[in-house]
């Protein structure tokens, strides 16, 4: 697990981030991913990076990046994709 102390994100992003992803990681969705059963899984080369995005998806979250794209979090004006994977890992476990 990635240490809070040593995320880029801001703590109140980490925490709307686990507020909402939280009640989705549910035994239910992770079971189709461990089996390999979701859409293009033949394509995927890191099962539980994909899992930690598609509830990202899931939650219904914008990610904006507060000057041109408007969202609910505004994490691409200070973070990119790297930085906001750690942010997903340090409270989602591996699959």
């Amino acid at each position: 697990m990635t240490k809070v102390a040593s995320l880029k994100i801001k703590p109140e992003h980490l925490q709307r981030l686990r507020e909402a992803l939280a009640p989705l990681d549910t035994e239910a969705r992770r079971a189709p991913y461990r089996a390999g059963e979701i859409p293009r899984a033949d394509a995927v080369t890191d099962i539980d990076k994909r899992y930690r995005w598609d509830l990202l998806y899931a939650s219904g979250l914008k990610i904006g990046d507060g000057v041109g794209v408007p969202g609910d979090l505004e994490l691409y004006g200070y973070l990119n994709d790297e930085h906001i994977d750690s942010a997903l890992r340090s409270f989602i476990k591996p699959l």
